[in-house]
C-alpha cells in the first residue's frame, strides 16, 4: 500500500481470480463483467521540459532518445513542441507525477554510467522562508529550555470534550468536533496544551517523580461560529495555531549540605517566561504590556501582549483543576501564541553596540506605593520619564508589614543610568532622578520614606 495501488487494475484482477477459480476449484464464469466506475480516473499529465532535463541530467540527450525510453516505460507523448513534451502517465505508475520522476526515470534507463563526470560545480541557492525561520527559532528556544533542565513532551492533539465543559475562557461553542470519534475521550481537538501537560504530570507523580520541568510545542485548533463559510474558503470558520506550553511543579532544588530544600515558584517560571522573550529579542521592546488576570484556568495570571497581539498567559494553575488530576502540588503554568511571537519578531535585527566607554551611575529609591501597584508599572513609568539615559530598573527589595499604613508596602528600586558620549555630572544625574520620582509621585501616588 506504501507504493499505492493501480485504480484502473480492477478489471484485469477480477478477470485473472474468476480464471484461477475456474482453473483451480471448477467453478463456471457465467454473465458479462459489471464495472461500476461512476468517476474515472484520469492518467496524470506531465510537461517535460528537454532544456531542463538535460540541465539535471548533466547531459544533452537527444530528444528522439527521451521519447524511445518514454515509450518502453508506457508513458505517451500526447502532444510536443521543440522544447516541452506533454505527457501521459500510466495509473500503474503511482511514483511518478512530476517532470523530475520523468526525469529520473530517463536517466535510471539511459544509464548512470554513460553521464560522464564534469569538470564545473552547479549549485542552486534558496531563500529562506517563514517555515524556515519559524523551525529555526523553535529549534533556539527548545535548546535553551533542555539547557535549563526542561525536558520535552508530545500530546496528542485530541483530546476530551469534558475539559471544556465548564470553561468561560475554552468554551465548549469553540471545539473542533471529531465527526467519528474513536472514543469519548479524544472526541475534540485541543484548544490549549495545558491539559495534556497535566496528565503527563499525574502520569509521572503516579510513578514517584513529582518534581517535572516540561515544555512542548504544539498545534490548538478552534472554531469561530460567527464567521461563515464561503465557496473559496470553506474552512474559514476553523483555525489552527502554533503554541509553546511549560510546566513546572515539586522541588527546584533538593536539600543538600550547601542549602535547604528549594520549592519551585511563580518567579521561577517567570524567569523562563522572560528568557523566552529575551532570546527571541522581545525583552527591552517598549510596546509590551504585563496585565494580571484571573479566570477559572489561572489563580494568579499574568498576560503579556504587544499590541492587538496576545504573546503568553503565565502563572499559577487553579487548584479545581489539579483537584480533576488528582494532583495536590502547587503547578505553574505558562502558554505562548507561537505564531504571535514569530510575527513579533519578524522584524526584529540585531545590532552591535560598542562596550562603554564612559561609567554608569546608580541611583536607589525606596518608594511607598498601594499595594495593588506592580514593579512592572513601575519600570514603564521610569523608561518613559527618561528614554535616552536609563539603561536598567531592578527591584532588590519588597517590604510589607509593620511600621507601614495599612493597603501600603515598600519597594526599593535601583536605576542604572549611562551616557556613551560622556561622563555624567552630579548635577544632570540629580535632575534625571527628580523627573523619574515626580513622575512616579504623580502617576502612582509613590511616596519617598
Amino acid at each position: 500500500f506504501e507504493r499505492g495501488l493501480d485504480p484502473n487494475n480492477t478489471l484485469y484482477a477480477i478477470k485473472r481470480a474468476a480464471l484461477l477459480i475456474q482453473e483451480i476449484a471448477g467453478g463456471t464464469i457465467e454473465g458479462e463483467v459489471r464495472d461500476i466506475y461512476p468517476v474515472e480516473k484520469p492518467q496524470p499529465k506531465v510537461e517535460l521540459n528537454l532544456e531542463k532535463t538535460n540541465s539535471i541530467i548533466g547531459k544533452e540527450i537527444p530528444k528522439e532518445t527521451i521519447k524511445s525510453i518514454l515509450n518502453t516505460l508506457d508513458i505517451t507523448v500526447e502532444s510536443e513542441t521543440d522544447e516541452v513534451l506533454h505527457l501521459n502517465i500510466p495509473t500503474y505508475r503511482v511514483d511518478v507525477l512530476r517532470d523530475v520522476d520523468v526525469i529520473e526515470e530517463v536517466l535510471r534507463i539511459y544509464g548512470y554510467n554513460n553521464i560522464e563526470i564534469g569538470t564545473t560545480l552547479n549549485s542552486s541557492l534558496s531563500n529562506k522562508t517563514e517555515t524556515d525561520r519559524k523551525h529555526e527559532l523553535q529549534t533556539l528556544v527548545s535548546e535553551q529550555l533542555t539547557a535549563h533542565g526542561f525536558n520535552e513532551v508530545i500530546n496528542n492533539s485530541l483530546t476530551e470534550k469534558a475539559y471544556y465543559s465548564e470553561s468561560e475562557t475554552l468554551t465548549v461553542d469553540n471545539n473542533v468536533n471529531l465527526l467519528n470519534p474513536l472514543s469519548a475521550e479524544l472526541n475534540v481537538m485541543r484548544q490549549t496544551l495545558l491539559y495534556g501537560g497535566l496528565e503527563n504530570i499525574i502520569h509521572n507523580i503516579n510513578r514517584k517523580h513529582p518534581n517535572l520541568n516540561l515544555y512542548e510545542f504544539g498545534n490548538c485548533y478552534f472554531f469561530d461560529g460567527d464567521k461563515e463559510a464561503t465557496p473559496e474558503n470553506t474552512l474559514a470558520q476553523y483555525s489552527e495555531e502554533t503554541h509553546l506550553g511549560i510546566w513546572i511543579c515539586g522541588i527546584r532544588n533538593s536539600k543538600n549540605w550547601a542549602e535547604a530544600e528549594t520549592k519551585s515558584s511563580a518567579y521561577e517560571l517567570k524567569a523562563h517566561v522572560e528568557n523566552i522573550l529575551m532570546r527571541l529579542g522581545l525583552n527591552d521592546d517598549k510596546r509590551l504590556v504585563h496585565k494580571p488576570f484571573n479566570n477559572e484556568l489561572f489563580v494568579s495570571g499574568m498576560n503579556i501582549s504587544r499590541g492587538k497581539q496576545h504573546l503568553v498567559n503565565w502563572g499559577v494553575v487553579d487548584k479545581q483543576i489539579l483537584k480533576k488530576f488528582d494532583i495536590d502540588t502547587e503547578f505553574y503554568f505558562a502558554e505562548f501564541n507561537w505564531d504571535a511571537l514569530m510575527k513579533a519578531t519578524r522584524k526584529n535585527t540585531v545590532l552591535f553596540s560598542e562596550l562603554p566607554k564612559f561609567p554608569s551611575v546608580k541611583r536607589d529609591l525606596a518608594l511607598l506605593l498601594d499595594k495593588h501597584v506592580t514593579f512592572a508599572e513601575i519600570e514603564k513609568i521610569a523608561y518613559n520619564s527618561e528614554k535616552k539615559l536609563l539603561r536598567e530598573v531592578t527591584l532588590f527589595d519588597v517590604y510589607e508589614g509593620k511600621h507601614l499604613p495599612e493597603g501600603k508596602k515598600s519597594y526599593a528600586v535601583n536605576f542604572i543610568l549611562q551616557d556613551y558620549d560622556k561622563t555624567l555630572q552630579d548635577k544632570r544625574i540629580d535632575k534625571i532622578m527628580m523627573k523619574i520620582q515626580k513622575s512616579l509621585e504623580k502617576q502612582l501616588g509613590a511616596q519617598l520614606r
